[in-house]
């Protein structure tokens, strides 16, 4: 997982932790969103009661806020893109050697390839951060 983090993301996540006490090093940019990762079962922790911390964490950035499980592998690469993508929805990705691929079907296509491609930009970013592998959405 190569990320590399820029000074704003930094600001993120010394937010994040400030707010919620729990540390991560993955935050990022989807959909005008800014992305928390953490371990599955700290999740609701950092999301907070009622979605305190979340919320906290939405006013002073001024950005949609979103925490979601780190994935532990290649094999979470759906549950982790659906995480990202939520509330839209794919039919299937297939994982080869060659990247994922993303079968979205007519409806979602549109939605998750974006205005000038910027949502898929983005999620191929992410997927060859966490992933190392390249991403096709058909």
């Amino acid at each position: 997982m190569g990320n590399t983090i820029n000074m704003q993301d930094m600001r993120y996540l010394n937010l994040f932790e400030r707010i919620t006490r729990i540390s991560t090093r993955f935050c990022f940019k989807y959909n005008e969103a800014i992305i928390f990762c953490v371990p599955q079962q700290l999740v609701s922790r950092s999301i907070g009661e009622g979605g305190r911390n979340v919320k906290e964490i939405r006013s002073i950035i001024g950005k949609k806020v979103k925490v979601i499980p780190n994935p532990q592998g290649i094999l979470e690469v759906k549950e982790f893109i659906s995480n990202i993508i939520s509330p839209i929805k794919f039919k299937d990705l297939e994982i080869k050697d060659e990247g994922i691929i993303i079968n979205a079907g007519s409806q979602s296509k549109a939605a998750l390839i974006g205005r000038n491609k910027r949502r898929l930009f983005e999620l191929q970013k992410i997927s060859k951060d966490f992933f190392g592998k390249e991403l096709r959405i058909i």
